[in-house]
């Protein structure tokens, strides 16, 4: 069951290029505060901090005596669940070691697990989950990851020295990211917000923590009512105003002016606006077991969950309400699989038709996979093929579940070696590739945090050997497809010219009949941009091999 999965972009666990520049999140530039407190208060002694920082990548309890020595269950009744949830998530996911996705009923995401670190980090634990915190944290966590340049510069603002927020040990700044979100953007009732994030300041940390976090949060309430919360000003050099841009709403300052640059600025605004929006996700009905758009939808008005219909027959999309189809029972029955109607496009792309044979070559988790091989209607065969073996046991999992084993074999091997010693060829070969995920940071909040200028020039690399290799498996006459995950050019059009010009045997295709007009670009590619189609950003090109 592809499920949750299908949020995560495919790209760093498919082909190893540089771990460290996919994992490390950004590092949030040096603000300058005014107003509260003194460093020294701030600032937990040394060993303290490192002991909150070695639990993180650890997974082991910070070791404080008044912690340890309650009873076996460490019930602490006075923290909200979802507040201790979510401060620990948030913890981890800064150190590389969770994403910023949905919680689910099991598995490495569910509310248990996370409670799990929660004592493991804080040294105790509070009540169980229910389907509200789990939202709540979900929320939460989401927003304050996608506002954090946002969030650090109120904050800084608010302290008297830049050594206060510097030196800031990080359970102490995500509990103020958690307030400082609730107040400015989620506009939960100030007092609410301050009495918790107070209490959970003292119990996890100190008293004089907690001092702090009702000094600042008192501070930021006066200034939010007075409407005086202090913005950067879009003057000066373009630069400048790229700095300010990225600030106001909270992206990293080279994906502004990235995007300054090719969409203008009006448009950049826009598509910033649209990645910090709550996403919609993109259900696939699984047709090929019988079901119809109309039988899911009948249960979701018994689930009271609001659904849109989708331009593509087997697509519907919620932006609420993914825990209560997940609480049915509809993704773990194979009944539907959580996958972007941008994915569907590119499988429209593809036109699988009975009995041919298709290569995905980049296929895990797989979904791109599992809806050909629904399309070839049990004739016909995918071949998905995949680096990662852990990612393929996920796709054989789904495609039991589907009932689509007899039409998918899954190939575990690098596909650049996997091409040279091939001689079998493909009627449709789709190379879906690792890439910088530029169009879909409204699902992968964290993303634009570890994502940086450099990368693209190792992506583009990466992507030419791909396609020189998902080549060879094209038999003549046959059909390419490259598709992003990407709104950037270099990714996209850059790749296929530049393919074109080593592979004069293969030309563009025509996609007319394929997708709607108003999903074709100028040059004849498929595109879908998330400003306008609601949806995930995504590319692809078709390009057919010439019979000689």
């Amino acid at each position: 069951m592809e499920g949750v999965l299908s949020l995560l972009p495919r790209s760093h666990t498919q082909f190893v290029i540089s771990r460290s520049n996919f994992s490390n999140a950004i590092k949030s530039d040096s603000l300058a505060i005014s107003g509260v407190v003194s460093a020294s208060s701030v600032s937990a002694p040394h060993n303290s901090r490192r002991r909150y920082t070695e639990s993180i990548e650890t997974n082991h309890a910070p070791g404080f005596s008044s912690l340890t020595k309650r009873t076996m269950q460490n019930i602490n009744e006075e923290i909200s669940p979802h507040r201790a949830v979510a401060t620990v998530r948030l913890l981890r996911i800064e150190k590389g070691g969770a994403f910023a996705g949905l919680l689910n009923e099991k598995g490495k995401n569910s509310g248990k697990n996370e409670m799990d670190y929660v004592e493991r980090t804080l040294g105790f634990r509070t009540r169980e989950l229910d389907d509200r915190d789990i939202r709540l944290v979900t929320e939460i966590v989401g927003g304050t990851v996608r506002w954090r340049r946002y969030l650090d510069h109120l904050i800084l603002s608010l302290c008297n020295k830049e050594r206060v927020f510097t030196d800031m040990e990080p359970l102490l700044l995500q509990i103020l990211r958690i307030g400082f979100f609730e107040i400015v953007k989620l506009n939960m009732p100030s007092y609410a917000v301050v009495d918790e994030n107070v209490k959970l300041a003292k119990v996890a940390l100190r008293p004089g923590a907690g001092n702090l976090v009702n000094g600042i949060l008192r501070k930021l309430v006066l200034l939010k009512e007075s409407d005086s919360l202090p913005l950067p000003k879009l003057e000066g050099d373009d630069r400048a105003r790229a700095r300010a841009l990225a600030t106001i709403y909270s992206h990293p300052v080279w994906m502004v002016r990235r995007w300054i640059k090719y969409l203008g600025q009006e448009e950049a605004v826009r598509l910033m606006n649209w990645n910090n929006a709550d996403p919609y996700f993109g259900i696939r009905v699984n047709t090929w077991k019988g079901y119809t758009r109309a039988d899911i939808f009948s249960q979701l008005e018994d689930l009271k969950v609001d659904y849109e219909t989708s331009v593509l027959d087997d697509f519907f999309r919620i932006r609420t309400g993914m825990q209560a189809i997940m609480h049915a029972g509809l993704l773990e029955k194979g009944i539907c699989s959580v996958q972007d109607e941008s994915a569907g496009f590119v499988v429209s792309v593809i036109d699988p038709q009975p009995g041919e044979t298709i290569t995905d070559c980049c296929a895990a988790p797989g979904g791109k996979s599992l809806y050909m091989a629904s399309r070839l209607q049990g004739q016909g065969m995918v071949y998905a093929i995949d680096i990662n073996e852990g990612r393929l046991r996920i796709l054989r999992d789904a495609a039991k579940l589907q009932d689509l084993v007899g039409v998918i074999t899954a190939i575990h091997s690098d596909l650049r070696a996997y091409s040279i010693r091939n001689i079998v060829k493909s009627d449709k070969v789709l190379l879906d590739v690792p890439c910088s995920g530029l169009g879909v940071l409204s699902k992968r909040a964290d993303l634009r945090w570890n994502r940086h200028l450099e990368d693209l020039k190792e992506l583009t690399r990466l992507q030419d050997e791909l396609l020189d290799a998902a080549a060879l498996l094209v038999k003549p006459g046959g059909v390419l497809v490259y598709s992003t995950c990407s709104i950037d050019p270099d990714e996209n059009e850059g790749r296929v010219m530049s393919f074109l010009q080593r592979h004069p045997e293969f030309s563009v295709q025509p996609i007319n009949r394929l997708v709607p007009p108003d999903f074709i670009s100028e040059d004849g590619f498929y595109f879908s941009n998330p400003v306008k189609h609601c949806m995930d950003g995504a590319f692809a090109a078709r390009l057919v091999r010439s019979l000689s």
